[in-house]
């Protein structure tokens, strides 16, 4: 039951610390574009409650939830997303540069793809020091159609690599249904057999479900049978972006996935099997409290200067040489 509770803390951790982050959007103090995974939080809890201390996270831009999965503090992140001096990269990465080494979390990266060959060189890395690290990289449907997703999968199973993919399908690449763009049904796992490996799929809103999906991916990883590719079905309850009002979507289709919240759902399994309402209604007071912490401290945190700002730039570390 404890094990539930947790899972039941962490989604809900990214769920309020995503609306509270949404809400500093309207207010003006998120700069930059910033895309939300409302909705897939049950993914990133999933693995994230399966994951070592020392393994590695590579997500997309799409990266919140996965950072807090890993136990980023919530105040660095929004510290971060504000632009401010207490973020994780001292402000200047944003909502889609979201690092900390010391968690295990080696970046979001902005461009489609761009992380599948990281994340393999850093499984490498573990295998070749025989460290029982492993590397789980998570990325969209629309990754499946790039050159990067095939050879890391190929290189990866040719090498039995610590690796685990990760694809969160909601069912849209950016603004394009991606049924109408791919000839296979379900993207990642009927791809799976190309590479030798095993077709694996989840109910991606299913935090259970993730779980029991994400141990045994992690321990054939970490036995050095090689890697595993997993297709997790989602949706996001937004658009691609906060500047796309998702029109494109069919009603009905919004309103199915709706009813399939994660973060509710998984509130209802844990009263069905006994944990007493007020036990939830203490983690929800403290989730809450939290945010509001993380949020007060982000916004009293200053705007880096050019101390900052003008420093990491080049190989000598500032912008001088160039004046």
């Amino acid at each position: 039951m404890d094990a539930g509770r947790r899972l039941y803390r962490m989604q809900l951790e990214m769920r309020l610390f995503e609306k509270r982050a949404y809400d500093l959007f309207l207010r003006g103090l998120v700069k930059g574009t910033s895309h939300l995974s409302i909705g897939q939080e049950a993914i990133a809890a999933g693995f994230g409650a399966a994951m070592r201390p020392d393994d590695w996270t590579f997500a997309t831009y799409r990266g919140h939830a996965h950072t807090l999965a890993r136990g980023v503090p919530m105040a660095a992140v929004m510290a971060e997303l504000l632009g401010r001096v207490d973020g994780l990269m001292a402000g200047k990465g944003g909502s889609m540069h979201l690092t900390s080494v010391e968690h295990g979390v080696m970046g979001s990266y902005a461009i489609i793809g761009a992380h599948l060959p990281i994340a393999l060189g850093a499984a490498w890395s573990a295998q070749y020091r025989d460290s029982g690290q492993v590397a789980v990289c998570f990325f969209g449907d629309g990754t499946t159609n790039i050159g990067a997703f095939h050879e890391a999968l190929n290189l990866a199973a040719v090498w039995k690599l610590p690796v685990v993919f990760v694809c969160e399908n909601n069912l849209y690449m950016e603004y394009t249904p991606i049924a109408e763009v791919t000839a296979v049904p379900r993207p990642a796992a009927d791809r799976a057999a190309a590479y030798g490996l095993e077709p694996l799929t989840v109910d991606g809103n299913d935090a259970d479900a993730v779980h029991e999906v994400a141990v045994t991916a992690l321990a054939r990883a970490r036995a050095g049978e090689g890697p595993s590719l997993v297709e997790a079905l989602t949706y996001r309850h937004g658009g691609h972006s906060r500047a796309d009002p998702a029109a494109y979507r069919p009603a009905a289709e919004v309103e199915e996935w709706l009813a399939r919240d994660p973060v509710p759902a998984y509130r209802a399994r844990l009263l069905a099997a006994g944990v007493p309402e007020a036990d939830l209604e203490e983690i929800e007071a403290g989730v809450r409290q939290a945010v509001d912490e993380a949020t007060e401290r982000a916004e009293r945190s200053a705007v880096p200067g050019e101390d900052l700002l003008l420093t990491e730039l080049w190989a000598d570390g500032g912008v001088s040489w160039r004046n």
